[in-house]
């Protein structure tokens, strides 16, 4: 024992019940660990049984070698969570033998476990009416996530973070439990910020009377991104020479052609729809509006058939659906505006229909071609609809091409893609009003209780322009969108493309009137929704099966907060821990929702792999013959035309530079060269249709 008497830089003393608890350390590390009992002597107390503890077993010791170790250590300090008699008692003894000691406060956990753990005002946390150290805090904070379910690192991380920062372990067990605390669930602050752009008055722009008469009616001056696009020359008509049209390009000194890249709700679409029915109605070309979902594509041909059917324009669509029933009762390929899918146009290019002249190509949700499914069908879609814009205004003396328009909320890449694609890049980067985001934690039953709270506490609210706060809920399914909105107590509806024309304007009335504190919709709609929302709330961050993307996310939260209604903006996220949507979802929501938040626009980078790069030539040999490698190099992705050719020819698709009867099938169904020969292998086997789409599915599963 003198030897550990000689080690002992701090002995530690601390009430255990009756007795006290010894630790001695040196640099920090316990030494020995054991247990003293006092007695009374005509003296004073003095050390009555003094036991060394290792493991669960104890070993009894004489007393006085507690007086040798006490006497050797260098400094003493008594608990402070010790009682006051119990204190007294110590002191009294020490001093005894003309030794002293400090009171210090301490973690308790760490006392009760034989180790000593002093703590500061600064690293103290509190929790039951006490207050421990970090490290037993965080342990006690594991404990609850393990109880509550499976976190990831980032999520566990997250709360690790804002224990140390609030150091009150309650609340943060209390996050857990679904209280809205809004300095925990707080992440981050998006500052406003506006820049000083002199607005183009709409009384100068010089359009068609019709739509002259009817902009000035509606707007003074034009946002600032469209006075930006009007100034950079979205009105200009210079004469195009033949060898831009034989290339499908149009030179970059007319301005015309723009990348028009700017936040959500800063007035994007009408400057697609300014030069597009502007040409339309002047005789020069359909206006033909391009986006990636039908439900949008729906959701447009209805707001321009109300909004321009009234100046005499025909207004048409052309979705998907087109390929399975292809009768062409709603497609009009005559008409003054053309609202369709990507693929739907694709579809009518590689199948040979008539598309008219088209003055105006506007491609929404442009950055659509990071994505690796529809990401080289857009580029080659592009390519083609140039060609055949191209070949048209080459046997025409009448027509002189199309203007393309590219609009996009978020691309990480502007500048290159804006070159890439032969356009003038308008760049707007503008936050009217700030927006907060906020992230907590909750099952799937918890999220309707906390939508049910945030949405009556928003619409409770009036902001300084005197509006009540409305809410945006975006989740993942038409069917939750229902259950959600059944569950409010405050006045709601629900809103996706399943709803009929009539329902749909009766919400959006209904909404502006201030008559609904919420929508709920799934996140297909989020880029044709248009709510004057001062909240988002995210009860889901997938679409469909898939997560959302950086872009689609920042799209979504962009909602929240528009300047002439909301002084701020506010975004809840509600993540359920563990939880996917879909068994080829990689990612837990927690793990989705920090990659959310910390992540950065992606950029548009192609790189086609075999499967993709032989289904865009295949439909370029389609729509273009021998002109099909010109439209392979003009893509944004590198294609191999000569091994993509090999293949092809290999495979029976194409004979010489003719598609074959069975490679006009795989492009009109848009069918991978795998997908095909599945379905082949399933008709040489004698299998049904229905065991044919079977295996297409279970396929699909697999990937």
């Amino acid at each position: 024992m003198s030897q550990q008497a000689a080690a002992v830089e701090t002995l530690f003393l601390h009430a255990d019940g009756d007795s006290y608890r010894v630790v001695a350390l040196r640099d920090n590390e316990r030494v020995f660990h054991g247990t003293l009992e006092c007695k009374e002597t005509h003296a004073g107390p003095r050390p009555g049984k003094f036991r060394t503890k290792t493991g669960s077993s104890a070993e009894p010791r004489d007393p006085q070698e507690f007086v040798d170790i006490a006497r050797a250590a260098t400094r003493i300090r008594i608990s402070q969570q010790t009682s006051a008699e119990g204190r007294q008692e110590l002191q009294e003894l020490l001093d005894g033998y003309q030794l002293s000691a400090k009171v210090v406060r301490t973690c308790r956990y760490c006392a009760n476990d034989g180790a000593y753990s002093p703590i500061t005002e600064e690293t103290a946390i509190k929790t039951d009416r006490e207050h421990i150290c970090p490290d037993c805090a965080r342990e006690e904070l594991e404990r609850e996530l393990a109880y509550k379910g499976q976190f990831t690192g980032q999520a566990q991380k997250r709360l690790e973070d804002l224990l140390l920062e609030v150091q009150d372990l309650d609340r943060i067990v209390d996050l857990l439990s679904g209280e809205l605390d809004p300095d925990l669930t707080k992440f981050d602050t998006i500052s406003a910020t506006v820049d000083d752009v002199d607005p183009v008055q709409t009384a100068d722009l010089g359009l068609h009377p019709q739509l002259q008469s009817m902009i000035e009616s509606r707007f003074d001056e034009l946002l600032p991104v469209q006075s930006l696009s009007v100034r950079n020359g979205l009105f200009d008509d210079a004469e195009r020479s033949s060898a831009n049209h034989a290339s499908g390009q149009r030179p970059q000194a007319n301005g015309d052609d723009q990348l028009v890249v700017s936040a959500t709700a800063t007035g994007k679409t009408l400057i697609g729809e300014l030069a597009g029915i502007n040409r339309a109605l002047n005789g020069e070309g359909t206006m033909l509006f391009l986006v990636p979902l039908v439900a949008l594509a729906n959701q447009k041909h209805e707001d321009f058939r109300d909004r321009y059917g009234q100046l005499g324009l025909d207004v048409t669509i052309r979705v998907g659906a087109s390929r399975i029933n292809d009768d062409g009762t709603r497609f009009d390929p005559g008409a003054d505006v053309i609202v369709g899918t990507y693929e739907g146009i694709d579809h009518a290019l590689r199948t040979g229909k008539n598309l008219g002249d088209i003055g105006t190509v506007v491609i929404d949700e442009v950055h659509t071609l990071k994505e690796p499914e529809r990401g080289h069908r857009l580029d080659g879609l592009i390519s083609r609809l140039k060609y055949y814009c191209a070949e048209r205004a080459d046997t025409r003396d009448d027509y002189r091409g199309a203007q393309w328009l590219y609009l996009s909320a978020t691309v990480g890449n502007p500048e290159w893609l804006a070159k890439r694609l032969g356009a003038t890049l308008i760049e707007f980067e503008e936050r009217p009003v700030p927006i907060e985001r906020h992230v907590t934690f909750a099952d799937e039953r918890e999220k309707l209780r906390l939508e049910d709270k945030l949405v009556k506490r928003a619409f409770d609210q009036k902001s300084s322009k005197g509006y009540r706060g409305q809410t945006i809920i975006f989740t993942n399914s038409r069917r939750r969108c229902h259950s959600i909105s059944r569950k409010l107590g405050y006045d709601s509806a629900p809103y996706h493309a399943g709803l009929d024309y009539k329902k749909r304007k009766q919400v959006e009335g209904e909404f502006l009137d201030q008559d609904l504190s919420a929508v709920v919709t799934t996140a297909a709609l989020a880029a044709g929704v248009d709510f004057p929302a001062s909240q988002v709330i995210f009860d889901s961050l997938a679409m469909g099966i898939e997560w959302l993307s950086v872009q689609e996310f920042s799209q979504m939260l962009g909602r929240a907060g528009r300047p002439d209604y909301h002084d701020k903006g506010t975004v809840y996220m509600l993540i359920e821990p563990d939880c996917t949507y879909h068994n080829s979802m990689e990612m837990t929501e927690d793990e989705v929702a920090f990659k959310l938040l910390k992540g950065e626009m992606e950029d548009v980078r192609n790189v086609y792999d075999q499967a993709a790069a032989v289904e865009e030539t295949l439909a370029n040999i389609t729509v273009a013959g021998e002109s099909a490698k010109r439209l392979n190099d003009r893509m944004l992705g590198e294609i191999d035309t000569k091994r993509a050719v090999g293949k092809l020819l290999e495979w029976a698709f194409i004979d010489g530079l003719e598609p074959t009867q069975m490679g006009r099938a795989v492009t009109r169904h848009f069918l991978s060269p795998d997908d095909a020969f599945r379905l082949l292998d399933g008709i040489r086997d004698g299998l049904s249709p229905y065991e044919i789409v079977a295996e297409q599915e279970l396929a699909d599963e697999e990937l």
